[in-house]
């Protein structure tokens, strides 16, 4: 038997489970403990066929199963990898739900951390005047930090909120909108945009990805009951963490 049979355990002739149940549950429990870590790749299926005395057919079903449960995914041409997530901490974002990251979490179970990559103050540029419908020369707060749930790494954020919002940067501490609720500045409604992204450069490291991997960004405009904006988020989400769900219906007659 080789290395890779030795790592997740051998096949047992006398079990009555058929051989593609047990190389599945060899592999799965291998990836759930982290023998196999995630982004690893898998030996070709002629290889786990040889080294394990069985068809390619058997270790086909073994492999189709974990794929259609999300724990592998096979890249054309590359071949067969741990997936680098989980279903199960897989997080549903509904977009019918104004609500931050921090209450997203905790209302799953999970536990919201942030690491601070900057707070700081300053005059609006033009870009931000624009998109906060300000006056050039107005204060502005500019948080970037990463997010994170049971201490995995979920999102990079970079959020601008006018300088009326809040009396300094230093107001805001796990929850954004925490500190924008104490000061009567939380958006009562808001605008987002989606867009599908890959992961590169900086953003890739932030979040411990590979080079491009899957991401979405979610741009978000808040605005208070009067209109005026008071937040624009821009969030870079690991495509392998969340699921976004928005619920629809037919206009009525």
């Amino acid at each position: 038997m080789g290395s890779f049979s030795q790592l997740i355990g051998g096949l047992n002739e006398e079990s009555h489970a058929p051989l593609y149940q047990q190389l599945h549950r060899a592999l799965r429990e291998a990836i759930s403990d982290n023998r196999l870590p995630a982004e690893e790749a898998l030996p070709p299926e002629r290889d786990l066929a040889d080294e394990f005395g069985v068809s390619r057919i058997t270790v086909r079903k073994a492999l189709d199963a974990l794929v259609g449960e999300g724990m592998l995914i096979r890249r054309q041409g590359a071949g067969t990898f741990v997936a680098s997530r989980h279903p199960e901490m897989r997080v549903e974002k509904s977009f019918s739900k104004l609500s931050s990251f921090s209450e997203d979490m905790t209302s799953r179970g999970r536990r919201p951390e942030s690491v601070w990559l900057s707070r700081s103050s300053g005059s609006v540029t033009p870009e931000e005047s624009l998109t906060l419908g300000l006056s050039p020369g107005s204060q502005i707060y500019r948080f970037s930090r990463i997010r994170y749930a049971d201490g995995e790494p979920m999102a990079v954020e970079y959020s601008t909120v006018p300088g009326f919002c809040l009396p300094n940067e230093s107001a805001v501490g796990e929850s954004l909108y925490e500190a924008l609720e104490r000061h009567s500045s939380r958006p009562a409604r808001a605008l987002q945009r989606l867009r599908a992204i890959l992961f590169v450069g900086e953003k890739a490291k932030l979040l411990g990805v590979a080079e491009g991997s899957p991401g979405l960004l979610i741009e978000r405009r808040g605005y208070l009951k009067d209109g005026r904006p008071v937040e624009f988020t821009q969030s870079y989400y690991r495509g392998d963490a969340y699921d976004f769900v928005a619920e629809l219906s037919t206009s009525a007659p």
